[in-house]
């Protein structure tokens, strides 16, 4: 059961993740934003217009690990620089890119890895 204070979290926490600023600082469609956070593209529409605002806690937790990498990605690289980030395969993810490990779940794997070329240890 949740409480009023959680549900009064839980929208203060909504109120801090912008979709549309993170999807954009990613360089991302709606329809990949939507298969991030397993949503429908049409929910990801109604957020960034204003409409709703998500929720639930699980979508609300990959959203905010989605700001983290948007916002550690830009400290890291420009923006198109991160765009190529995300969309090349790297061997340090055994080949793949790393918007293939968000969509399976994987967000602390590129979170490590831009956090490693942060700090100037990545590959």
């Amino acid at each position: 059961m949740k409480t009023s204070q959680n549900m009064s979290t839980l929208t203060n926490y909504s109120q801090r993740l912008n979709p549309l600023d993170i999807r954009q600082g990613l360089a991302i469609s709606q329809e990949r934003m939507s298969t991030l956070l397993k949503v429908s593209t049409k929910t990801v529409t109604r957020w960034e217009k204003g409409e709703r605002r998500p929720s639930d806690r699980d979508t609300l937790s990959r959203l905010a690990k989605l700001k983290e990498i948007k916002e550690l990605g830009l400290m890291v690289y420009t923006p198109e620089g991160l765009k190529e980030f995300l969309n090349t395969p790297l061997p340090v993810f055994n080949g793949r890119c790393a918007l293939e490990l968000l969509q399976l779940g994987e967000y602390e794997t590129v979170i490590g890895t831009l956090a490693a070329d942060y700090e100037g240890t990545g590959f």
